[in-house]
């Protein structure tokens, strides 16, 4: 279960970026993975904490991109 200790505050997402690509990352809308959208990755976010280790990351598909409330359509010009 997951309460306010364990999300992520905003100033801090603001200075996160993507270990692979060094792009920023955006929260996704169930607020618990961020999104590379440059590496097409997924980072966990566990217990408030983000996971930014590759080997953490799932990938995830062009189709999974455009259903990003962020990006809709422009998913792919990234």
């Amino acid at each position: 279960m997951t309460g306010p200790r364990d999300a992520l505050d905003r100033r801090t997402l603001e200075m996160l970026v993507c270990p692979l690509t060094k792009t920023r990352l955006l929260l996704s809308p169930t607020g618990d993975e961020l999104i590379s959208v440059a590496a097409h990755l997924a980072f966990p976010i566990r217990q408030g904490v983000p996971m930014l280790a590759l080997d953490e990351a799932r990938p995830i598909d062009l189709s999974e991109l455009r259903r990003l409330p962020d990006l809709g359509p422009d998913a792919d010009r990234h």
